[in-house]
């Protein structure tokens, strides 16, 4: 019997994986890519993706579209981009999983950083919104009221979270001597906090800011490569939020993508494409030629490379405004 296209293009996407040539991480063609290389109706695209997915060869990540399995840098950044944030971060972005089972203490008693360590867990697969006390507890095997003898409510749980979080950035022992340098690899470390835990951007508070131990720590850093720099305090500052506030406004919608990939069994491109007919039924022929040409064109959105072209952007004019 001869192989339908699908299984025909599955097949030599399989066999790109499984050969290494796509490793854990690495973007695989999303449906308008295929349908573009392979000249396939989107349908038969789609399916693809759908067989390699039950096949548990994929999954899809948000912002990112749809990757090999298995831990992974993902995104398609600038070139470098991923393998200098591997090194600064000390690890790559895991693939959130529920936690099966709870570690107690070594000696069979909860405490902080166990419960803590849980709710990390818990919010890293299903978001902020699945995290309760009664579900920390749950996790951990324990009564809900033990969890209050070492956090006061729901509200110091999550602040403990984001120092753990936050906690797992690998800040550099030294500065780089170069300030861009210097901005560029504390943007990344953010971002990739970010990428890593996806709640923890809505968590965040740019204008009522945590008090977060090792955000501080990470902030210290960055604002002692703009004062090796004769950067002044207030000008440091406004910098350092500025690039703190370039990664989080972008990183805040990982979260909902995740919520509405759950609710409604779509990644973001298979919605877009599913709602196409709708968008383009409201665009006049001919009154908006420009986005059209976009629309034409099957633009793929990829939260980490729109980081970078952002963080790059803004560094061509803030780096020689800053240096004397």
């Amino acid at each position: 019997m001869t192989a339908s296209a699908s299984e025909r293009i599955a097949a030599t996407l399989r066999e790109r994986i499984r050969s290494g040539e796509l490793p854990p991480g690495a973007r695989v063609p999303s449906t308008r890519e295929i349908v573009r290389r392979h000249g396939v109706a989107m349908a038969t695209a789609t399916k693809v993706l759908t067989t390699l997915r039950r096949e548990g060869l994929v999954d899809t990540r948000p912002g990112v579209g749809t990757v090999v399995a298995g831990t992974g840098v993902v995104g398609t950044a600038a070139v470098g981009t991923a393998a200098v944030d591997t090194v600064i971060t000390g690890a790559a972005t895991p693939t959130a999983r529920p936690p099966s089972h709870a570690t107690r203490a070594s000696d069979g008693t909860l405490d902080r950083a166990t419960l803590v360590a849980a709710a990390v867990a818990i919010a890293d697969a299903e978001g902020l919104s699945g995290l309760s006390m009664r579900r920390v507890a749950a996790a951990l095997g324990v009564a809900t009221m033990s969890l209050y003898r070492h956090v006061a409510d729901k509200d110091d749980l999550v602040l403990q979270m984001l120092d753990s979080a936050l906690g797992e950035m690998t800040v550099p022992t030294t500065r780089p001597r170069d300030l861009r340098a210097g901005l560029e690899t504390g943007a990344r470390l953010i971002w990739r906090t970010f990428r890593r835990h996806p709640w923890v951007a809505p968590a965040m508070s740019l204008t009522r800011p945590q008090p977060i131990a090792n955000g501080l720590r990470y902030a210290e850093w960055l604002l002692g490569i703009l004062d090796e720099h004769g950067v002044d305090a207030a000008t440091a500052f406004s910098t350092h939020l500025m690039l703190f506030n370039l990664a989080r406004g972008i990183a805040i919608n990982l979260e909902p993508e995740r919520e509405a990939q759950a609710e409604t069994g779509m990644d973001n491109e298979e919605w877009m494409d599913a709602n196409e007919g709708v968008l383009r039924a409201i665009l006049s022929p001919g009154a908006h030629p420009r986005f059209e040409r976009i629309l034409e064109s099957g633009y793929d959105l990829d939260l980490d490379a729109l980081f970078e072209f952002g963080l790059q952007c803004v560094l061509d004019g803030l780096v020689p405004a800053l240096e004397p």
